[in-house]
């Protein structure tokens, strides 16, 4: 720049440097946002033999797949069903958020979703989640689950579990006292539910709606049984809850256990 005595002058340009401070921090941002979704994706570990079939080209055949949504449903599961040796662990599925990267005291696979099949009965799966799944990874969490199963005359049902102070009624509990079942299930679903259905204007939240959805979706025969406790954590009261549940399964898990 030439002053009025004809002296140039070099000019210093402080809109470009903030320019260029600005596009680093947004270049910054980006790359946490890249790096933090990364983190947040949701993986699933099979077994050798799994993973090979899969690998194939071949999906896991599926005619019954039990959730346990959780602690006092993956308990459930665990002491009426899980614990007879007739099980074996074929795979997990890992997830990292808020919620689990705080949880201490724990392995990668404690905190898992855990996948179990039967061994007479190959066809039949059963899937605990004890860990928390977050709102955006629990679309990414079925669409990757499910695309691992043959969907043909597949029968899911989920075992969910909520609080009763998220039950809403104009007489309290309806003459019900916690803990109590309620259903939810797809139009495909053609069986009789063991409890009454979920009266509105109370609604599934979560991976067990994340699940029904994509089963109305996909014409699955699905139903989720929601469990409403005052109890927070395990609770043997709340667990014996879903036993009416056994009357469904025990068809597809061949009663291994007296009700």
């Amino acid at each position: 720049m030439a002053t009025f005595f004809g002296e140039v002058l070099s000019v210093y340009s402080r809109a470009v440097e903030e320019d260029d401070d600005e596009l680093d921090e947004i270049e910054e941002d980006e790359q946490i946002r890249r790096e933090l979704e990364e983190k947040r994706e949701v993986h699933l570990h099979w077994s050798p033999e799994v993973s090979e079939s899969l690998k194939s080209g071949n999906k896991l055949q599926c005619s019954d797949f039990i959730l346990a949504v959780g602690q006092n449903a993956s308990s459930f599961l665990s002491v009426h069903i899980l614990s007879t040796p007739n099980w074996d662990t074929i795979g997990r599925a890992s997830v990292w958020n808020e919620r689990s990267r705080a949880v201490t005291g724990q392995s990668c696979e404690e905190s898992a979703c855990v996948f179990y099949r039967h061994k007479d009965n190959p066809t039949v799966l059963i899937c605990q989640v004890s860990c928390y799944v977050a709102e955006d990874q629990l679309f990414q969490w079925t669409e990757k689950v499910f695309d691992c199963l043959q969907l043909r005359e597949l029968n899911v049902t989920v075992l969910s579990d909520t609080s009763v102070a998220d039950y809403k009624t104009a007489d309290y509990l309806g003459g019900s006292s916690a803990p109590f079942l309620r259903s939810l299930h797809t139009s495909a679903f053609g069986d009789q539910p063991v409890c009454q259905s979920l009266e509105q204007p109370n609604i599934v939240t979560g991976l067990a709606a994340a699940v029904l959805n994509h089963c109305q979706v996909h014409r699955i025969a699905a139903v989720v049984y929601q469990c409403y406790s005052d109890v927070i954590g395990p609770d043997s009261v709340t667990m014996e809850t879903y036993k009416p549940v056994l009357t469904k399964l025990g068809r597809s898990i061949q009663l291994l256990f007296p009700c």
